[in-house]
């Protein structure tokens, strides 16, 4: 056989054999998902009549083993909750609450193997006549990915057509002009509005990358705290940048959240691939999953990052927020403030870690599913003022950061409002004029 065509036959035959194992897990995806039905019935059928008991006796009745259980209470809402495991089943997680004594719903979440790990299938919440409010359940890829979102219908069959977790980046040629990444939840780069002003290679391909599952699919997808109702964040604060600095290419990243460290990685890659401006519209309490991006951010010195301040109503001098509470040279901490250089109801605050206010409440956005909205935080002042950055940039390429950085920080201007200052240098009016 010559080599050529030697060659041939053994990449058709890798082709063959992943599509084979991944239709192969798929099946068993498909039929853990089918058995989760079926146990969602039995179980809610055992449950529903007199309420959820406590782990030990529930167990009993379903067959299962207790794993644990818990109770909470308030003035009005009571609380409780049950987990049981099975070797067979797998995980049952039950919720139910009841209002003035009445219950008001119950909850069941359940969770299979799927490729080698526990992972939640199924969500079904009912009400006191146990019929289902609400039910999703999810599919999962051969690396067990969620790579599907399904609605149920009364009966947990599928109802509607899937969602999509995990799409293909549409093809394209690279925007060009000055390159911002974004640190986030990823963008839905389906948009045409997003999927054209992407910065790609030569090729064709987006520069961005999904550090979450490590793909080149950063699709705005967040399963924290409910993967049954992903939280969408990027897209809309990708709106912003894009409406307010024509000239500018996104770079969306996915943060790491599995791997926190895996910042280092992301912000290195970031800067080979051209990135100047880096928007993270995010933080934590926690400095020690920082790290990684402490020690990369310190290392490109050359790359402008334009971090939230967040929306806890403190002080960061006292409550520090990470990033934000760094203090790096190249590093400029953005909170929010209405319209009337006012501190936003909710944003953090900080002479010594915070450096303007923006106009960051109720600002127009396009939200994951392509519909014009209105959205608020420090999370929509940093695109204003990381647009406003790139805007300068386009008009002076040399500009380091620190010069960038100079410039912004010239432009605040008092904030009209009484009292001590919140911020060290004050409040950006308008960061879309020039």
């Amino acid at each position: 056989m010559k080599p050529v065509l030697r060659l041939a036959v053994i990449l058709f035959m890798a082709v063959l054999i992943s599509v084979l194992f991944w239709t192969d897990d798929a099946a068993r995806a498909d039929s853990s998902l089918d058995a989760a039905r079926e146990e969602a019935r039995r179980v809610l059928g055992v449950v529903c009549p007199d309420g959820l008991e406590d782990g030990e006796t529930l167990a009993r009745r379903l067959g299962y083993s207790a794993l644990e259980s818990d109770t909470g209470a308030g003035p009005v809402v009571r609380r409780r909750r049950a987990i049981v495991t099975d070797p067979k089943h797998g995980r049952l997680m039950l919720t139910e609450r009841r209002r003035a004594g009445a219950v008001d719903y119950i909850e069941l979440r359940a969770q299979v193997s799927v490729a080698g790990a526990l992972r939640p299938v199924l969500m079904v919440r009912v009400n006191a006549d146990c019929l289902p409010i609400t039910a999703r359940a999810l599919g999962y890829d051969e690396r067990g990915k969620p790579s599907r979102l399904l609605d149920l219908d009364a009966a947990l069959n599928t109802a509607g057509s899937p969602v999509d977790l995990n799409p293909a980046v549409p093809p394209g040629i690279d925007f060009g002009g000055v390159r911002v990444g974004q640190i986030d939840s990823g963008v839905n780069y389906r948009l045409p509005e997003i999927a054209s002003r992407l910065a790609r290679d030569t090729a064709g391909f987006s520069l961005g990358w999904d550090y979450w599952d490590d793909d080149p699919r950063p699709f705005d997808m967040s399963p924290v705290p409910n993967p049954f109702f992903p939280l969408h964040h990027g897209t809309a604060v990708a709106s912003v940048l894009l409406r307010e600095a024509p000239a500018a290419s996104l770079v969306p990243y996915r943060y790491p959240r599995p791997t926190m460290a895996r910042m280092a990685e992301l912000i290195d890659a970031a800067a080979e691939a051209g990135v100047t401006i880096m928007m993270v519209p995010m933080g934590s309490r926690r400095a020690g999953e920082w790290h990684g991006f402490l020690s990369a951010a310190l290392r490109h010195p050359e790359m402008l990052f334009v971090v939230s301040a967040g929306d806890d109503g403190l002080d960061l001098e006292r409550d520090a927020l990470y990033p934000a509470s760094f203090g790096l040279a190249n590093m400029l901490v953005v909170t929010s403030s209405d319209d009337f250089g006012r501190l936003a109801e909710g944003a953090n605050w900080g002479v010594g870690s915070i450096h303007v206010m923006a106009p960051g409440e109720r600002v127009p956005v396009t939200d994951h599913r392509g519909a014009a909205g209105k959205a608020s935080g420090s999370s929509f002042a940093v695109p204003r003022v990381a647009a406003l950055s790139a805007r300068l940039k386009e008009r002076n390429p040399a500009w380091t950061a620190p010069e960038l950085k100079a410039a912004i920080l010239a432009r605040a201007v008092a904030p009209l409002m009484r009292g001590r200052p919140v911020v060290s240098a004050g409040w950006l009016a308008n960061p879309a004029a020039d």
